[in-house]
């Protein structure tokens, strides 16, 4: 092979080794997805005093599980998105293991797009709880302010990673995923079961794994 034949072929071979990079990434949502956030903000709710409304697993928004205005909602929860507690978060259901499987097994690797604080020390406990439940999985961490819409920022991944997974808990992250070209998965709870969507829908991370591999 002459070296004019090698320049026009390793191109093409680093293309197809950047798309095939390129599809062994999950986007992903923390709260919710990876994270059993639902569960820790209530108990520490409950410490500030406050209840739980009844059937409030089939609601979303944190100010209606406790009969709060929208307002005061989004303050506890930015509070309590920038307190210790964030930093020791458990895994939701069995995220933990089906995570590293599909890392260790199958190469893929993590991309992380929250709406937890744009607070630095709310940022760096995240990262490092999620490093210390899943390990080295991760490429890159999006943080955005609590609350805040992923629209721009999932534009801004589809760049690099259009065509890919990203899993998600709220039915409206996932119509900005597949706007840019994701594919999105809606992880199952109470608040979105009865919702309509378009979406394959995992009741746990056992359900996306058959989903990935399938479609590799």
């Amino acid at each position: 092979m002459t070296f004019s034949e090698q320049q026009r072929i390793i191109p093409v071979l680093n293309m197809k080794r950047e798309k095939v990079i390129k599809n062994k990434i999950i986007v992903t949502d923390v709260d919710g997805v990876l994270l059993n956030w639902e569960d820790a903000f209530h108990v520490w709710m409950e410490h500030q005093g406050f209840k739980k409304v009844k059937d409030y697993k089939l609601l979303y928004h944190a100010s209606e599980q406790f009969g709060l205005s929208m307002e005061e909602g989004s303050k506890w929860i930015q509070l309590f998105n920038q307190s210790a507690a964030i930093g020791f978060l458990p895994p939701l259901r069995d995220a933990q293991e089906i995570v590293r499987l599909l890392n260790k097994n199958h190469g893929y690797r993590f991309v992380v797009c929250t709406s937890l604080s744009t607070d630095k020390n709310a940022q760096a406990l995240r990262t490092r709880n999620l490093k210390k439940i899943f390990g080295d999985v991760f490429d890159e961490f999006v943080y955005l302010g609590t609350g805040a819409d992923k629209d721009d920022a999932l534009y801004k991944l589809s760049k690099k990673y259009n065509g890919c997974f990203w899993v998600e808990d709220n039915i409206k992250n996932c119509y900005a995923g597949a706007a840019v070209d994701f594919r999105p998965i809606l992880m199952e709870h109470g608040y979105n079961m009865k919702k309509q969507q378009d979406f394959f829908v995992a009741r746990n991370w056992e359900d996306i794994y058959l989903q990935v591999i399938r479609s590799y």
